[in-house]
């Protein structure tokens, strides 16, 4: 039988139910992973999805066939398979899930030892034309156990806060009918917050839309539940929670590149001269903060993998990238849309100020455009372009992630994403947003496209 392989890309298999993504493919993907990893015991678990408990199923199968013993804990976040394959020391995980994507999609994450990431460069190529040939060596039988993980799971978030320092805040919480709604409701009853909920239950219908909080249009609920609730902060998440947004007293959203700062100042403030690893979209408050605080600043290619490599090659303590992706090296360096939160829950309460208060500065001397994305007929060409007119007057130009062009007052980066065919901007300067906005629309006049 030939399988579509459409669903394998750069960090994990993500495609439309059921042409792209099946119980066949899923059941290959067991026996080819076990092939690659070679492994004794394999923890495995799914999203909120409709199709997940199905493609789970198949994908265990496929394991077990190949002799795995699995460990499964049921409907959970990536980071729940993350923590599991780490803190109970399995020889690899995999997730069913498409995070973020439309309903009608799913897809996986792999993991091998210490939950460090298989992509297409570590692996998952390789996986792919196993897949593909579709012939798998007979074995003993695997076998198959259920486990209890998120209390051990829950007491590790709990370990980065110092609870008798958090004060009593208002939260509004939106899990947009994702998974994260399950977490939150273990969590509550250790914090002394009252949380406000939107969205909250799991649903993989998506009722409400997409579960995700990058889209303006998305944050409208959590916007007007902030305003009615009076509360001290929101906080929003994507479907399978490994990434967390947040809204402000005001209601305004407060993009990703001020909180890394905000992280990065948290683990330095704790740990002085620890390294700190931030993608180059934007990067001068990261590397300012970083800078004052006598740590090391580390810049990585955008991506999971990427910035996970990067940070065990350095021994960073934290990792950052301003999509909403926050990495802990206690962690087992990977990502979690839970630890964050929490941070700055605490870091409120440390400093008695709100979240307003805690950005403010860092907003009025770093402002940023936001990421925009063009659709462009041919980006290659475009970003050559682009390097050819501002390459003259530039102070320093670098392709750690596609084009990243700075001057003495202004920067921008242009890259080329890893999962869609656009190009994605990013604009920053000094303590100038007229300049920021100038050159913002500079740049997007030449490079036309659609939204």
């Amino acid at each position: 039988m030939t399988l579509n392989l459409a669903s394998f890309n750069a960090y994990d298999l993500r495609g439309r139910v059921p042409d792209e993504m099946n119980e066949e493919l899923a059941y290959a993907v067991g026996r080819a992973y076990a092939e690659f990893v070679m492994p004794e015991t394999v923890v495995v678990g799914h999203d909120i999805r409709h199709s997940s408990p199905m493609l789970s199923e198949a994908l265990v199968a496929g394991l077990i066939a190949s002799g795995v013993q699995v460990h499964h804990i049921g409907t959970c976040g990536t980071e729940e398979v993350y923590f599991s394959t780490a803190h109970f020391g399995f020889d690899g995980g995999i997730i069913v899930t498409a995070s973020h994507n439309p309903k009608d999609y799913n897809g996986m994450k792999l993991v091998g030892r210490g939950a460090r990431p298989i992509s297409a460069e570590t692996g998952l190529n390789t996986i792919r034309d196993s897949v593909r040939r579709n012939r798998f060596s007979t074995s003993a039988d695997g076998g198959y156990t259920a486990l209890e993980h998120r209390p051990a799971y829950i007491a590790q978030l709990l370990d980065y806060v110092d609870l008798v320092d958090l004060k009593p805040f208002t939260l509004v919480v939106n899990p947009g009918n994702g998974g994260a709604g399950a977490v939150l409701e273990c969590l509550l009853p250790h914090l002394p917050l009252e949380f406000v909920p939107v969205h909250f239950d799991a649903d993989g219908a998506f009722p409400n839309g997409v579960p995700n909080p990058l889209l303006p249009e998305n944050r409208q609920p959590t916007l007007d539940a902030i305003r009615a609730s009076h509360a001290d902060l929101g906080i929003a998440w994507d479907g399978d929670f490994d990434r967390c947004f947040f809204f402000d007293e005001t209601a305004r959203y407060i993009e990703g590149y001020y909180i890394v700062g905000l992280l990065a100042q948290t683990f330095l403030d704790r740990t002085p001269n620890s390294t700190i690893v931030h993608d180059p979209r934007l990067v001068w408050n990261t590397i300012d903060i970083v800078k004052n605080q006598h740590g090391n600043a580390v810049q990585s290619k955008a991506g999971h993998t990427f910035i996970k490599e990067t940070m065990r090659r350095e021994k960073a303590i934290y990792g950052g990238e301003m999509s909403g992706h926050h990495y802990f090296r206690d962690f087992a360096f990977c990502d979690s849309g839970m630890v964050p939160w929490l941070m700055v829950v605490e870091m409120m309460s440390r400093e008695d100020k709100k979240l307003s208060e805690l950005v403010a500065e860092r907003m009025a001397m770093y402002p940023v455009s936001g990421e925009i994305n063009r659709h462009i007929e041919d980006p290659e060409a475009m970003l050559a372009r682009i390097e050819k007119k501002y390459s003259q007057d530039a102070h320093n130009i670098q392709h750690v992630d596609g084009l990243s062009v700075e001057f003495a007052e202004w920067r921008f980066n242009l890259r080329l994403s890893n999962t869609e065919s656009v190009l994605r901007l990013n604009v920053e300067s000094k303590a100038n947003p007229d300049l920021m906005q100038e050159k913002t629309q500079e740049l997007l006049c030449l490079l036309g496209g659609d939204e």
